[in-house]
């Protein structure tokens, strides 16, 4: 058995701390705290001071790091998260009014078969243009994973996709589709309004 290395100074006041906080097992005692177990531990460095502004080399000035304070106007309005606004479940009613049919689907995408970098480019290719053409509810069928040596990946990164701006762009919500629809195999989709 190898030994072991004995603990650095901060390391026994870390655990000084620590064990402090425990309560010992019946029959057990409190571990001896070494010396110094109040210790405070140093503050962190202090972040270092911004950078000079660089000389602007067309006009021979300095530039202004923010094009905002510079005068120029920004391109779309500031959101909080990602600059997009959150995404949202789709409501239990609008679902099942989908989900019955009561609500028409505008469109629908089955991405079987397909490697997730294909599917993503997929994916994104159908909502650009779902998003163009004005639609609102679309179905996006990954599958549900469950055939022999399949794992679901597409169903398990769809979520994650959504959250990248590419497609936050584009997504306003999604939700697992009703059973008529394929259950926990796909999405239904609400496309952002452009």
């Amino acid at each position: 058995m190898r030994k072991r290395r004995p603990l650095s100074s901060d390391e026994t006041r870390l655990w000084a701390v620590i064990a402090r906080s425990a309560v010992p097992l019946k029959g057990k005692r409190m571990p001896e705290l070494l010396a110094e177990p109040d210790a405070v531990f140093p503050p962190p460095p202090p972040p270092p001071p911004p950078a000079p502004p660089k000389p602007d080399k067309r006009k021979g000035a300095f530039a202004l790091a923010d094009p905002v304070a510079a005068g120029a106007t920004p391109l779309a309005p500031p959101r909080p998260g990602l600059g997009f606004a959150p995404l949202h479940p789709i409501e239990r009613p609008v679902r099942r009014k989908i989900g019955k049919g009561r609500i028409a689907l505008d469109d629908r995408i089955d991405l079987h078969g397909q490697t997730e970098a294909t599917a993503h480019g997929t994916l994104l290719f159908f909502l650009r243009g779902a998003q163009a053409r004005g639609m609102r509810h679309v179905l996006v069928i990954t599958g549900r994973g469950a055939s022999f040596g399949s794992t679901g990946t597409l169903k398990r990164a769809m979520p994650h996709w959504f959250s990248t701006p590419e497609f936050r762009r584009l997504v306003a919500g999604f939700e697992p589709a009703e059973r008529g629809h394929g259950g926990d195999g796909a999405f239904y989709v609400r496309v952002r309004r452009p």
